[in-house]
């Protein structure tokens, strides 16, 4: 007796919808967003529980506490909304896409893996972010002023005073705070940064995976509890497209007929571009590597193999996603292999 089970979930509220295996609507009800009441509802349903839900901020905590009440747990990617729309008719259209295989995209999760590792490393992200915007905020006043703020000085503690003397006394009480606020951001920065390290340190993947090109601690520290395992890919086309570097081809009108009225491939220009489903934090993670590769790692075969690319004419902005996914595809030669960086040997 199968049963597959559509959660729709809110901060408040969860319905929960159950078909048959044949596809009948069996019952649905609302559930307080609560882990209890949650684990309670699902275990009163009979049978082999197939259950799915939508990607979102409690999806981790969903996944972490239903897996081990279930025999088979998805979660879904968010889909465009279109025509009626009600808590219970998006339950069960998850249920029947779940019973007929046709969910567009699965979300991959491992909550029990790299835990307190992935905590931090969303915490740097988001202290990071914050200084960013504080960073904005003052010089947004130096501008609104007429001031030029070229560089880092405007944030030097020595040349404060000097840069606030050109601002009338009405805003100068503003930066101040502002920049109370940026200090304390930049010793949080700092904290969350040596916090992380010293977590990424305790696995032996993170130290194999730092001697790739242009990935440093912080780097690796943000790209471990992402990917979680490299054996979830099985070519490197596969991870570079889930990275944002996979190349994707785009054409119309594809058939013409000759004179002789026989069907052939029309000369038509096929567009070009990037995966447009992908993480966003591994492509900066692997383009910042290839920028590290570009300006400071000269010695490395893959310098030189940049260097061809432009030589060859090719642009800057392509050859540095070239050399983005070769990075990408010898880190996850490493990481599948558990083998350290080999200019010769791993060198894509």
């Amino acid at each position: 007796m199968e049963r597959y089970i559509g959660i729709d979930v809110h901060a408040a509220s969860c319905t929960i919808a159950v078909i048959s295996q044949s596809g009948r609507k069996l019952k649905d009800f609302p559930v307080e967003t609560n882990g209890d009441a949650l684990i309670s509802a699902i275990q009163v349903i009979p049978g082999h529980k197939h259950l799915v839900f939508e990607e979102g901020t409690q999806s981790a905590w969903l996944y972490e506490i239903l897996s081990s009440r279930v025999d088979d747990i998805a979660v879904a990617g968010v889909r465009q909304s279109r025509g009626p729309k009600s808590d219970k008719r998006d339950a069960y259209g998850l249920a029947e896409k779940l019973r007929i295989g046709a969910l567009d995209q699965l979300i991959f999760k491992a909550p029990r893996q790299f835990t307190k590792l992935r905590e931090l490393a969303r915490s740097h992200m988001m202290i990071g972010r914050d200084l960013v915007r504080v960073q904005a905020r003052i010089k947004s006043i130096y501008r609104s002023r007429g001031i030029q703020t070229p560089g880092n000085t405007v944030y030097s503690k020595s040349r404060r005073n000097e840069w606030r003397r050109q601002l009338p006394p009405a805003a100068r009480q503003t930066t101040t705070r502002l920049y109370e606020h940026y200090d304390f951001l930049v010793e949080q920065k700092k904290q969350a940064e040596k916090e992380l390290i010293q977590e990424s340190a305790k696995h032996p993947i993170a130290r194999i995976l730092q001697t790739a090109p242009g990935l440093g601690p912080i780097r690796v520290a943000r790209l471990v509890p992402i990917v979680v395992t490299p054996h979830r890919f099985r070519t490197r086309k596969q991870f570079c497209s889930y990275c944002g570097l996979g190349i994707v081809m785009r054409s119309s009108s594809d058939w013409a007929q000759n004179s002789e009225g026989a069907w052939v491939r029309a000369p038509v220009l096929k567009t070009r571009g990037l995966s447009r489903r992908y993480n966003h934090v591994l492509k900066d993670i692997f383009k910042g590597a290839a920028t590290t590769v570009i300006t400071s790692l000269h010695n490395d075969p893959l310098y030189c193999d940049y260097c061809t690319l432009l030589d060859n004419g090719t642009k800057p902005n392509l050859a540095k996603l070239t050399l983005a996914r070769k990075i990408a595809a010898i880190t996850l030669r490493m990481w599948k292999n558990e083998e350290e960086y080999d200019p010769c040997h791993n060198h894509a």
